[in-house]
């Protein structure tokens, strides 16, 4: 299967798709005329798990500088609103046959890093942790994190409520 990801984190997370034979089809830029006429900002890969729904999946890439997942403090889990709102109309768009989420792609950044027992998925000499939320969970928990970058987030509490490891979405 050709890769299509454009960025190191989307490469990461495709290739963690690949290895865990999930189904998917790249939204990549060259394939941006697809979603011209919409106007909507594309999303990175649609997942065609074996059972259940489809997923319409944004991949936000983060550095971890920290040296324990344990609690999972200090992970950042920021998007944009453009983010937000592109992802709720595509699902929208695409109809309740598909859940939306946000693919935080964590890649670290210390070499020894207590995992706390979570699955570490290794690219090209990096470690990478993948952890979902769902758009739904994002929308109900956001607060505003910089109304001049139009950035968005959630509290440290929130996110580790609503934030599973991205296998949890084919179980």
């Amino acid at each position: 299967m050709k890769e299509y990801a454009p960025n190191h984190y989307e490469k990461a997370f495709e290739n963690w798709l690949i290895d865990n034979h999930v189904e998917y089809v790249p939204a990549a830029d060259q394939h941006k005329p697809v979603y011209e006429k919409s106007q909507l900002k594309s999303f990175d890969f649609l997942l065609c798990p074996s059972s259940g729904k489809k997923v319409i999946a944004e991949v936000k890439g983060r550095h971890f500088k920290g040296t324990t997942l344990a609690g999972l403090s200090r992970l950042e889990c920021w998007v944009t609103t453009e983010d937000v709102d592109g992802l709720a109309a595509w699902q929208k768009t695409l109809g309740d046959d598909y859940d939306s989420v946000f693919i935080f792609a964590y890649r670290f950044q210390n070499i020894d890093v207590d995992f706390d027992g979570r699955e570490i998925f290794d690219f090209n000499e990096d470690k990478y942790l993948f952890l979902a939320v769902r758009l739904a969970d994002y929308v109900k928990f956001m607060k505003q994190r910089s109304p001049k970058w139009k950035m968005v987030t959630l509290a440290a509490d929130k996110f580790r409520f609503c934030a599973m490891p991205v296998n949890k979405l084919f179980a």
